[in-house]
């Protein structure tokens, strides 16, 4: 694949993924609960593989997205350009997410680099469409996990959403509601406390998700080993 006046050909790449592409790895996915209506069935490390051959086009992940395959959105998210990134092509793309590895991948490997990724994250959370609130919560996971320089008041700012948004029974939500928890709650020894009291607050639920919710961050946050790496961090 050879870029043309800088830039990669669409229909040239998703051809090499259709020869990349196999029934077993697509045989793969259904186990990891990822539905696609239309995959080749190409692994990620083949993916990021051709992305270190392609290099950065958001001209490219545009059109890879527009496609509709799985891998070529999975790419599209590799190959993206965070600062050409605007907040209506994301709701854009969060509209049509189909599983939850499209939507993971993109917030893990592209959006959370954005400036609008932190907005995002407190819109989407609040969402009925279960796969765009979820992208809310993994956005904030994300933000946790990469942004170094933020200040802790942000993440506070998330935990009444988490909070809220672990009632949520539907399993893709709890499960990134879980996910933003445990991540903030790792940040720093702060963040931890603040993260520990909501993992204490809906352990006791009588609902299930808040309850699984609670008593999973509580497990990894409360242990003594996460909490002593933290306090000597904090020295």
């Amino acid at each position: 694949m050879t870029p043309r006046d800088g830039h990669t050909d669409t229909d040239e790449v998703l051809a090499w993924l259709r020869r990349q592409g196999t029934q077993r790895t697509i045989k793969g996915m259904a186990r990891y609960g990822i539905e696609a209506e239309h995959a080749f069935g190409v692994p990620m490390g083949t993916l990021l593989a051709l992305r270190k051959r392609l290099g950065q086009d958001h001209d490219l992940a545009i059109a890879l997205w527009q496609s509709g395959w799985y891998e070529a959105r999975l790419l599209a998210a590799l190959v993206g350009d965070p600062d050409r990134v605007t907040p209506r092509e994301m709701n854009a793309w969060a509209a049509g997410f189909e599983n939850w590895a499209d939507c993971d991948t993109v917030c893990f490997k592209l959006w959370d680099r954005t400036p609008h990724a932190w907005e995002k994250a407190r819109r989407w959370a609040v969402s009925p469409r279960e796969l765009v609130k979820r992208g809310g919560f993994v956005l904030m996971a994300c933000l946790a996990l990469h942004d170094k320089a933020a200040a802790d008041k942000r993440f506070l700012a998330f935990l009444p959403l988490i909070e809220e948004g672990a009632r949520d029974e539907r399993n893709f939500v709890k499960k990134g509601v879980n996910w933003a928890l445990r991540s903030i709650g790792r940040r720093n020894l702060a963040l931890n406390t603040a993260a520990l009291a909501v993992a204490r607050r809906l352990a006791p639920a009588e609902e299930a998700a808040p309850r699984w919710v609670g008593k999973d961050a509580l497990r990894e946050l409360a242990n003594p080993k996460v909490r002593s790496r933290l306090a000597r961090r904090a020295r």
